[in-house]
């Protein structure tokens, strides 16, 4: 072969090398991967709320955006979730209050037995706050979306708690602010993260455990549960937030920005649904497998929210021994709250 027909030769293989380069490069050019941390197991309903967020990310990106998320606290436990994001060891993941108290003083309002109904209730308060307040706790972070469980009931395992004054000396696994709670009505709060409770319960270790009902089913209580007691006094929640690393958000694209932003701006409210129909499903779960559901009564329920209504009173004074607005915070969370409820 001539050194022309050799030289041509190359030229195209050369032209042909770069064009597929090319292509694949505007063509199929590798997508922004994002890792999202969950404490949440695998194949519990809040967790695949989680990853249908990631789809629909995916799905209105074409593809340009893959999110990865990893369950039951593999890459970050749930007290190091918010920390861990901060320090872009994930992308994304879900602080929860109920889990870090302290860390975000003046968002535990949500966390306070407030009277919530249902998850509905919670998760709407919840975003009603931060778009109200713009919390500065939460500056380390891009807020994402956020959402909250429906109230939290008491389940007990060996006694039933039918009375207030059956909660005295009562051993219960708590978390956060809701060891304020046991502690007001005269229990024995035992701090505990939620995945150890099911042994803790079986065991004997502690004597109940608040939760919602969801946790009867998402977390198989009804197997070492034999009561379930509903006041408005145990009527606390745990705020989720979805954070993610600031850096990480601000060298995204722009239109991809805009399009997660558009995605998480339904997803809370996606979450409260889902939270109620697990937390009914939760509840006829248990009672299929026999737990007996208790309702406090009226003089009893009057009995325990006169007992905690100091926790509110007390937050306000911390508040204001911090320099936040904690009495603007509990007047909106209130009048609010009613306003929702309507």
């Amino acid at each position: 072969m001539s050194s022309g027909k050799c030289a041509g030769l190359t030229i195209l293989v050369l032209a042909l090398v770069c064009f597929c380069c090319g292509a694949s490069a505007f063509g199929q050019a590798k997508p922004i991967e994002l890792t999202y941390s969950t404490h949440m197991p695998a194949p519990h309903a809040v967790t695949l709320m989680s990853v249908g967020w990631g789809k629909e990310v995916e799905k209105r990106t074409n593809g340009r955006v893959k999110v990865t998320v990893f369950a039951g606290g593999t890459m970050l436990a749930a007290d190091k979730a918010y920390d861990g994001v901060t320090k872009g060891i994930a992308d994304i993941g879900v602080a929860v209050l109920g889990f870090t108290r302290g860390r975000f003083p003046l968002t535990e309002a949500i966390d306070l037995p407030l009277g919530y109904r249902n998850a509905f209730d919670s998760t709407r308060l919840l975003n009603a706050y931060l778009k109200r307040f713009k919390p500065k706790e939460f500056d380390e972070v891009n807020i994402l979306y956020a959402h909250a469980h429906g109230p939290g009931v008491l389940h007990s395992s060996k006694k039933a708690v039918a009375t207030f004054d059956d909660l005295r000396g009562l051993k219960v696994r708590c978390t956060g602010l809701s060891a304020k709670i046991v502690g007001a009505l005269g229990g024995a709060p035992v701090a505990m993260p939620v995945g150890d409770t099911y042994d803790a319960l079986s065991r004997g270790v502690v004597d109940a455990s608040l939760a919602p009902f969801e946790a009867l089913e998402g977390w198989r209580w009804a197997e070492v549960v034999k009561y379930s007691t509903e006041s408005p006094a145990f009527g606390y929640t745990s705020a989720f937030v979805v954070v993610m690393n600031k850096k990480k958000w601000d060298a995204l694209p722009p239109d991809i920005r805009t399009i997660i932003q558009q995605v998480s701006d339904g997803w809370g409210e996606k979450d409260a649904s889902n939270w109620f129909t697990i937390e009914k499903s939760g509840k006829d779960f248990g009672v299929k497998h026999g737990v007996k559901v208790i309702a406090f009564s009226k003089e009893d329920n009057e009995k325990a929210m006169k007992a905690v209504k100091p926790l509110l009173d007390e937050y306000v004074q911390n508040m204001k021994k911090a320099g936040l607005p904690g009495e603007e915070v509990i007047k909106f969370c209130t009048d609010e709250l009613k306003k929702i409820q309507q």
